[in-house]
C-alpha cells in the first residue's frame, strides 16, 4: 500500500507542473493571497464564538479580503490611468516621436506618427489587419480575469475549510493540508520580500531620475510619476520592470539620444541586478543562499518561461521547507 505522504508529494509535484504549464500562476497566487490574508485576520476573531457564528464570521472575512484585493487592484489601475495623467504621458510619447521624426532617415520617419490623428489612423489600420488576433487577446484577458476571481474564491473556500474541526483527519487529508500549509508559508515570505524588491527598484530609479539626471543638467518629464509607476508595477515580478523600463527609455529619448541611451544602460543594469537582489532578499526570508534561488529561477525560466521565473522563488521556498520537514537538511 502506498504511503499517503508519498501520494501527497506526488500530487503536489504534478499540480505544480500543471499550474506552470497551463499558465495558471496568477490564479494560484490570487488564491494564496486570499488564503494567507484570511488566516491572518481570522486569528483575531473571538475564541468564544459558537460554530455557526465562527463560520459566518469567516465568510465575512473572506468576502472582505476578496473585495479589498479587487478594489485595491481597481483603484491602483484607475489611479495610474487617470490621476497620474495618461493623457500627459501620451502627449510626451508623441512629442518624443516628433523629435525622432526630425532626426531619423526619411524612409523611417514616414512611418513614425507625429500627431494624435496619425497615431489614431495607424492604430485603426493595425486593428483592421489584426482584428482576429485582437479578439483573441480580448478573450485571453477575460479568461485571465475569470481565473483570478476563481482563484480567489477557491483560496477563500480553502481558508474556511482550514478551520473546520475534525476529531481525527485521515492520513492522506492530513498530508495534503500539511503541503498546503508549507506552500502558504513560503508564499507569505516571498510576497513580503517582493515588496522590498519593488521598493528597492523604485528607490534606485528615483535616485537616477530625480538626483543623477538633474545633477547632469537633464530634467526628465513626469519623473515623479515614473518612480510611482515603477513601484506599483514592480509588484509584478519581471514583467512589471519591463513595462516601467520601456516607458522611461521612451520618455528619455524625448530629452536627447544620449539620455535615452544612458537610461537604457542604467535600467538594463538594474534589470540584470534584479536577479541578484531577488535572490538575496528572498533568500533571507526563506533561509536560502543566492546561488540556490538563482539556479531555481534559471531552471524554471528555461522550462516554463516567464511563468516559471515568477513562480521560482515560491516553488523553491516550498521545496526547501518540505525537505527540512523530512530532516534531510
Amino acid at each position: 500500500m502506498l504511503n499517503p505522504a508519498f501520494i501527497s508529494y506526488l500530487l503536489a509535484i504534478i499540480s505544480t507542473c500543471a499550474v506552470l504549464y497551463f499558465h495558471l500562476v496568477p490564479a494560484v497566487f490570487a488564491g494564496l493571497a486570499v488564503y494567507v490574508l484570511t488566516l491572518k485576520l481570522a486569528r483575531h476573531l473571538p475564541r468564544n464564538m459558537n460554530r455557526f457564528a465562527h463560520k459566518f464570521a469567516l465568510a465575512v472575512v473572506v468576502m472582505c479580503v476578496i473585495f479589498c484585493l479587487t478594489s485595491t487592484g481597481a483603484v491602483i489601475w484607475s489611479y495610474i490611468s487617470s490621476h497620474l495623467g495618461i493623457s500627459a504621458l501620451l502627449a510626451t510619447i508623441l512629442d518624443t516621436m516628433e523629435r525622432l521624426h526630425r532626426t531619423l532617415p526619411a524612409s523611417v520617419a514616414e512611418v513614425v506618427p507625429t500627431t494624435i490623428d496619425d497615431l489614431h489612423q495607424q492604430l485603426i489600420a493595425l486593428f483592421g489587419d489584426h482584428v482576429q488576433k485582437i479578439s483573441v487577446v480580448g478573450m485571453e484577458g477575460v479568461k485571465f480575469f475569470v481565473h483570478i476571481i476563481l482563484g480567489m474564491v477557491v483560496g477563500g473556500m480553502a481558508a474556511v475549510h482550514h478551520f473546520n474541526e475534525h476529531d481525527k483527519l485521515p492520513p492522506f487529508v492530513s498530508s495534503m493540508r500539511l503541503r498546503l500549509r508549507h506552500l502558504a508559508i513560503a508564499f507569505d515570505k516571498v510576497v513580503f520580500a517582493q515588496v522590498k524588491i519593488s521598493g528597492l527598484n523604485a528607490s534606485l530609479t528615483a535616485l537616477y531620475l530625480l538626483v543623477v539626471l538633474p545633477i547632469l543638467g537633464f530634467k526628465l518629464p513626469m519623473a515623479t510619476i515614473l518612480v510611482l509607476l515603477t513601484f506599483v508595477v514592480g509588484m509584478l515580478p519581471v514583467v512589471g520592470n519591463l513595462i516601467s523600463n520601456t516607458v522611461i527609455v521612451l520618455i528619455s529619448l524625448g530629452v536627447s539620444l544620449g539620455v535615452g541611451i544612458a537610461s537604457l544602460i542604467f535600467l538594463v543594469l538594474i534589470h540584470k541586478a534584479e536577479y541578484f537582489m531577488n535572490a538575496r532578499i528572498v533568500g533571507h526570508e526563506v533561509q536560502a543562499t543566492a546561488w540556490e534561488l538563482l539556479s531555481a529561477m534559471l531552471l524554471l525560466e528555461a522550462v516554463f518561461g516567464i511563468a516559471g521565473l515568477v513562480a521560482a522563488p515560491v516553488v523553491y521556498a516550498w521545496l526547501k521547507s518540505e525537505v527540512k520537514e523530512q530532516g534531510f537538511i
